[in-house]
């Protein structure tokens, strides 16, 4: 897989200079009373249903689209397509939608953008983790964690190091300090941006949201540790395609609907959400299972008309 990755390179600067002059400042959502910027954590922290999709569909018209939707979350997909971080950039700028912040009331993002990148669990993604932070996500998906080894250093590579004498010190932040472009999405000042810039649940003031996907046996085997980490906010196993092909068997046998329950059984008991890719007519069942994070289909150019159809079928299983 070609890597177009230039994290400090002339194209960046393009797109902050960019981003600087088109996109209109947001105000301070602690002014305006949202508990959290980020609206995964605020309803998963509400004990709600957070629904998404996934796109791959890094244009202005699909950032545009997808900022007016009525879902939680997009999922910018970099695993198995170009490493771009530049294009993350021009995407997050172009979905500060002051129109939709304004109307909320909130000064809450209204959808909040997370990204999977290439490097799976045994494999180190501190670097492309930072640099997609810095751009202004607000949640990184980790594919393919093993174990509870893997799932810590994922949430490390997320938190700043804490100020001595702060509560929540542990697990050890490894995530360099240079927030670039993440403040001016975010809609906040430097120093502010750092107070909101931690994991939630393990700080309950936090808004950075880590993704841990199991899509593996081992990976399955060690759900129950993985999901005891500090700072795992979701476990996700996706549409069970890599687990399937991991386990030796058809994406819809038996045998992955039982890997499914596994997981959703170590989600609940240690109270981390739990997600998945429901099929449409599955949702509202996923929903009284107690998934709590669906991704229900994938965006460009805005929702499809499947899409639109299953995002219907989840808000009516939600009333």
């Amino acid at each position: 897989m070609a890597l177009n990755y230039r994290p400090a390179g002339r194209c960046r600067l393009a797109v902050r200079r960019y981003a600087l002059t088109a996109a209109v400042p947001l105000l301070f959502a602690g002014a305006l009373g949202a508990q959290h910027l980020n609206p995964i954590v605020e309803k998963l922290s509400q004990g709600k249903v957070v629904i998404g999709v996934g796109s791959g569909d890094y244009s202005i018209d699909n950032a545009h689209a997808l900022a007016r939707a009525d879902i939680d979350f997009v999922r910018l997909e970099m695993e198995h397509g170009p490493l771009d971080i530049d294009k993350i950039y021009v995407f997050l700028n172009e979905m500060v939608d002051r129109a939709g912040i304004l109307k909320k009331g909130t000064g809450q993002i209204p959808v909040a953008p997370i990204a999977r990148f290439p490097p799976y669990g045994r494999e180190s993604s501190l670097g492309v983790t930072k640099q997609g932070l810095d751009a202004g996500l607000m949640g990184v998906a980790f594919n393919g964690v093993d174990n509870k080894e893997q799932a810590l250093m994922a949430v490390r590579g997320m938190r700043y190091p804490q100020r001595r004498g702060t509560a929540l010190i542990e697990p050890l932040g490894l995530r360099g300090y240079a927030p670039a472009n993440a403040p001016w999405f975010w809609g906040l000042n430097s120093e502010d941006y750092v107070k909101h810039a931690d994991l939630w649940p393990l700080n309950p003031a936090g808004d950075l949201i880590s993704i841990i996907m199991i899509e593996t046996t081992e990976g399955l085997k060690n759900v129950d540790e993985i999901a005891s980490v500090p700072g795992v906010g979701v476990i996700w196993p996706g549409a069970g395609a890599d687990l399937s092909y991991s386990m030796g068997v058809p994406q819809n046998s038996p045998e992955v609907e039982e890997a499914f329950q596994k997981i959703l059984k170590a989600c609940l008991a240690h109270n981390v959400a739990c997600g998945i890719n429901p099929q449409p007519q599955d949702i509202p069942k996923r929903i009284k299972e107690g998934w709590r994070y669906l991704e229900i289909g994938n965006a460009g150019g805005g929702l499809s008309a499947g899409t639109a159809g299953a995002l219907k079928i989840a808000r009516d299983a939600m009333k």
